[in-house]
């Protein structure tokens, strides 16, 4: 009788102090909720060997550190969590930061619950062509602080019409979660070769990170 054996490299990272992220490959737990939450099917542009699971320290609305997940691509893996380390130290807040997966897939309901995600099999916004999430490199931060507008000016989600004057108000964590042009966490992102939303002409995107 055969028997086949699965082994999966997970790569531990401690790399501030607190902060602890972890690296791993696609899993059949993992494969099975991104089946069922409809964020990854047959067809996607991207294949899970390429994808990679990441646990991760952040620090929460509340102060708190708590553990998020995220799927990235392998290729950006390493500098996602060198990035969040950043973050983390700089005591940058993030409301929760759950797999799009928990969400059946809708990036409408991920960005109503103000989730930080990345990888989800979908098309662009008002596009025919698929989203960089669907490759694993892109990442959503704090969506209901840094919203989606449209170049008419229009944004979807009621709770971030607040937030249409992109300024810092207070020293609430939702107000530090808000990014501009020249804040510390927009640095970071480019640091390592990231492009911003918030730097579009026209359509604004202040959520968004690309690579």
């Amino acid at each position: 009788m055969k028997r086949i054996f699965h082994i999966f490299i997970v790569l531990t990272i401690t790399l501030a102090a607190g902060y602890k992220a972890d690296i791993s490959p696609i899993t059949p737990k993992i494969e099975q909720r991104m089946l069922k939450g409809n964020s990854w099917r047959r067809g996607c542009p991207v294949g899970l060997k390429d994808l990679r699971y990441l646990r991760m320290i952040y620090v929460d609305f509340n102060g708190h550190s708590v553990t998020g997940e995220m799927i990235v691509h392998k290729a950006v893996a390493s500098e996602v969590t060198q990035i969040f380390k950043e973050l983390y130290a700089m005591g940058y807040p993030i409301r929760k930061m759950k797999l799009v997966s928990d969400y059946k897939g809708s990036d409408w309901q991920s960005i109503e619950a103000d989730n930080t995600s990345a990888f989800n099999c979908r098309k662009a916004t008002g596009s025919a062509h698929w989203s960089k999430h669907s490759f694993g490199r892109a990442i959503d931060l704090n969506s209901i602080e840094n919203p989606y507008i449209s170049r008419s000016g229009h944004i979807a989600h009621r709770a971030s019409k607040q937030y249409r004057k992109r300024v810092h108000r207070n020293d609430s964590a939702s107000d530090k979660a808000v990014l501009l042009k020249h804040d510390k966490a927009v640095r970071i992102f480019k640091k390592y070769g990231w492009k911003w939303g918030g730097d579009w002409s026209g359509v604004k995107d202040y959520q968004h990170f690309s690579k």
